[in-house]
């Protein structure tokens, strides 16, 4: 079982509105819910409050995290978009009803529910401000406490604010980004580690920044997607490499467009091109995998790309 609270709140009855966290919940709850394929992936529970019809108090949304982390599913996912507060007590999540910072729903409250989960995955996710003290409450000396099996990844640090851009998170509209592939390994598989190292990649230094907490024994995937290169022929890279540091030797007729090609030096040479594509490989001494034919070099393995050979020669693949 694979199961996601999805929370966003834009209706506030006593503090500031905000405008995209509504619109942040539906993008994330849109691509957590299936796999590329179409597949079923999260059983999703969504909370929106965007009026005072809809309106979110703290006891309903504590309600709703302790019967997503109640069981053993495989993963247990929360994502909240709104408010976030912080002062010497902590942190918390403010919903609909609060007036006041501290009598949102704390974060060190949270976080005690996910570390007693029986899950065996606990992911947090949350865009709002502060949103990085998470995970280290004031009584461990600002040191991360978190059981095994949880992650966290928030938008911003203690003492940064989570910005909007065009209507949506920055945080979440990256984090989507990630679930829609951009993340992905060359086998399809989408990571909470690597959706960290997308947004990362994508904030700069003077960006908000990014938190990421884990205490896992292996990423487990959160998202399946179509892979860039098809299985069975990366699978064939221990073919073509029989060591890693092999020099696969080309000459003209692997090249489609010379004089005299052969048909199965080109079937090779198209699997070879996509390889260099999604850096696996690169041709020796030329820009492009062409001259390389026609110069008659060659190509070798990348870092990345003896780095599938093991997986592949190991069956890891």
């Amino acid at each position: 079982m694979r199961k996601a609270l999805i929370v966003g709140i834009d209706f506030y009855e006593k503090v500031s509105c905000l405008k995209g966290c509504v619109n942040d919940a539906y993008a994330v709850k849109s691509v957590l819910d299936r796999h590329g394929d179409g597949s079923i992936n999260f059983g999703i529970n969504s909370m929106t409050a965007s009026n005072s019809s809809s309106k979110i108090a703290r006891r309903e949304l504590k309600e709703k995290v302790i019967e997503l982390f109640r069981d053993d599913s495989e993963i247990a996912l929360f994502y909240f978009s709104g408010h976030g507060y912080i002062e010497t007590t902590g942190g918390y999540l403010i919903t609909s009803d609060c007036k006041d910072g501290d009598d949102g729903f704390p974060m060190d409250e949270l976080l005690t529910i996910v570390n007693g989960s029986k899950a065996q995955n606990k992911i947090i996710v949350l865009d709002c401000c502060h949103s990085g003290l998470i995970g280290t409450p004031a009584i461990a000396d600002s040191k991360a406490v978190l059981s095994e099996g949880v992650t966290i990844l928030t938008a911003s640090t203690s003492d940064q604010y989570s910005l909007e851009t065009g209507g949506s998170g920055v945080f979440t509209t990256l984090f989507v980004d990630a679930l829609s592939g951009g993340a992905a390994n060359l086998v399809g598989d989408i990571t909470p580690g690597s959706v960290y190292a997308h947004i990362d990649q994508a904030l700069g230094p003077w960006d908000q920044r990014p938190i990421f907490k884990t205490n896992v024994k292996r990423f487990i995937s959160l998202r399946e997607v179509q892979p860039p290169i098809a299985l069975d022929e990366l699978k064939r890279i221990i073919e073509f490499f029989p060591e890693p540091a092999f020099t696969f030797p080309l000459n003209p007729s692997y090249e489609p467009t010379s004089e005299n090609p052969d048909q199965d030096c080109t079937e090779v040479f198209a699997i070879l091109q996509k390889y260099c594509h999604v850096n696996l490989v690169k041709p020796i001494d030329e820009e492009h995998m062409y001259y390389a034919a026609m110069n008659s070099t060659g190509c070798r393995l990348t870092g990345l790309g003896a780095h599938y050979w093991n997986l592949v020669k190991k069956e890891r693949i």
